[in-house]
């Protein structure tokens, strides 16, 4: 189909629903780690072959996944039709841009420029930076600012996240001197004793600037950042799965690694804020509650914030209750638990298959600043998250006081 095809497909469905589009579910395989297996599919469909395994959901995606089995537009959302054909979601993003992003915002932007995804591991995953901006750069890449939040779901074995490395091998410039080993050798686990670790606790979460050190835990994990898949892995083993060397020098240009092998990758690391006495102080992200007065059994709080690349909120609506659910932009809607309806389409959270959900939505920018009405119209609480990308709620998202 032409793209004059496009438009005017999207262009009638945007129109009948009021400037409302539901998404089809987006699953991304790695090749890297077992799965929880707590997404909702059935215990063979996890299983992609020489792909992996099914390890993450990715939810109102522009994004391209970048896997070593190459499968066209993996992690890219496609929007559900009324008719026809579903459609991709940055097709729909390149013919519609400004009726689906509001004029000024297109402007500014070419997309979305987020990406929430849900993470599934048996095990923790590896020790492993996402690169600055400059140096995503370097390799044609975004930046990957992220923020975490913990459902309250099974935790796993291993429901705790490294963080940084202890203040004083910084302080004291050992980075190279008791990290490096560790990468020449590829082997083992034993580099996490270098770093601290912090509780997954259920309905809080943590914020991450690019640059710094991370292994995060087993907790299934509701994750909110740029739109981005860099990385580099810096730990060979965990509990006996080994991973290939090539994860290391995985985003770092030929040359730099050519001309400092190993060592390259460490020269991606912000050490200033891996080092940071008060990280968890600093990092921690935990319910903050809307300024703007909402109904009874209703509430809207904060769980992504602390940045203005990405932010989104957490609203939860008692049996019965109902909503007029406003927002300053084109955004993001993924109904989590409970049953009701968005904007007048079926909802019910956890029911989900391959090919469909009822849970998952993108809001326009003209939508957005009307509202979408929710109702709640099971006998448990119906609890959802919207989801934004850079700027749109810079005047009212909160910050944490930074310690130092």
């Amino acid at each position: 189909m032409d793209k004059n095809g496009i438009r005017d497909r999207v262009t009638r469905e945007l129109n009948a629903n009021h400037g409302l589009l539901p998404m089809k579910p987006c699953w991304v395989a790695r090749d890297f780690l077992p799965p929880g297996k707590r997404l909702g599919l059935t215990e063979a469909e996890y299983d992609v072959g020489p792909r992996g395994f099914i390890c993450e959901r990715w939810i109102v995606s522009e994004t391209k996944a970048d896997n070593t089995i190459n499968v066209p537009h993996e992690g890219q959302s496609y929007i559900k039709m009324s008719a026809g054909e579903p459609i991709l979601l940055i097709d729909a993003l390149e013919t519609c841009r400004e009726a689906l992003l509001g004029p000024e915002y297109a402007k500014r932007h070419h997309g979305l420029d987020r990406l929430l995804k849900i993470y599934d591991y048996k095990k923790r995953l590896f020790y492993h930076i996402h690169q600055k901006k400059a140096d995503a750069a370097k390799v044609g890449m975004n930046s990957k600012e992220e923020a975490y939040h913990y459902l309250d779901a099974d935790l796993g074995a291993h429901p705790e996240t490294f963080f940084g490395v202890h203040p004083y091998i910084v302080r004291e410039g050992l980075q190279k001197e008791l990290l490096l080993p560790y990468l020449v050798n590829w082997q083992g686990e034993d580099v996490l004793k270098h770093a601290r670790a912090y509780l997954n606790v259920v309905g809080e979460g943590f914020h991450l600037a690019p640059g710094i050190l991370h292994a995060p835990g087993t907790a299934l994990t509701l994750e909110l950042q740029e739109s981005s898949d860099i990385m580099s892995v810096m730990q060979a083993e965990i509990e006996g799965t080994k991973i290939d060397k090539s994860m290391l020098y995985r985003h770092i240009p030929d040359a730099e690694v050519k001309a400092k092998q190993e060592e390259a990758a460490l020269d991606d690391v912000d050490w200033a804020a891996c080092a940071d006495p008060y990280f968890y102080e600093n990092h921690r992200l935990h319910p903050q509650p809307i300024s703007a007065p909402v109904p009874d059994g209703v509430s809207e709080e904060w769980v992504w914030y602390n940045s203005t690349r990405f932010n989104g909120t957490r609203v939860t609506l008692a049996p019965g209750a109902s909503y007029l659910s406003p927002a300053l932009g084109v955004h993001g809607i993924f109904v989590w638990k409970g049953h009701g309806t968005v904007g007048g389409f079926p909802v019910e959270g956890q029911k989900v298959t391959l090919e469909d959900s009822r849970d998952e939505f993108l809001v326009s920018h003209d939508r957005a600043l009307k509202g979408v009405e929710v109702k709640n119209t099971g006998d448990t609480p119906l609890v959802l998250f919207k989801f934004f990308g850079p700027e749109i709620n810079d005047e009212i998202v909160p910050f944490i006081e930074k310690r130092v």
